[in-house]
């Protein structure tokens, strides 16, 4: 690995660590040249993911996008940073296993609810009514109708 500092032709590995649940590896580097050190990430090479949108245009997936829609979800909620992290990388993991190369913007979607739905009820809520664009109140309710019916159920089952 060159140098950034001093463009010397090699570099020497400190230290090793595996990161985001073994998907990539973190090393600390020692240019022999000039003694200074970096941090390289080593990742496997994805198939890109395309997403075909409810309009018809197509786009690479964006783990970021996720990422920043589940923040907003649950924003000001009692979940911890790491678990958000791990969600999107689960609701990643799970759309590649598909093993398809195209994916619609609605199943990712619907793979962002039930994650939500089992994490927390309020993020779903927000999430679901931008996702499902509630259009009033009445949309709404029945969602938060639906919901307390399943607790009701889950409870009774316990």
């Amino acid at each position: 690995m060159r140098c950034p500092f001093c463009s010397y032709e090699d570099s020497r590995v400190i230290d090793s660590r595996s990161v985001e649940n073994g998907a990539s590896i973190r090393r600390r580097r020692e240019c022999p040249q000039c003694s200074r050190r970096f941090t390289t990430y080593e990742k496997y090479e994805e198939t890109p993911l395309v997403v075909n949108k409810k309009d018809g245009r197509r786009e690479l997936f964006d783990s970021t996008k996720l990422f920043s829609g589940l923040l907003k979800a649950f924003e000001k909620r009692p979940v911890s940073m790491e678990t958000i992290q791990d969600m999107a990388h689960e609701i990643e993991r799970e759309l590649r296993l598909k093993g398809e190369a195209e994916v619609t913007s609605r199943e990712i979607g619907e793979l962002v609810m039930e994650h939500l739905e089992k994490t927390d009820q309020i993020a779903y809520v927000r999430f679901a009514s931008v996702y499902r664009q509630f259009a009033d109140v009445q949309n709404f309710m029945q969602e938060l109708q639906r919901i307390m019916a399943n607790n009701k159920t889950d409870n009774i089952k316990k």
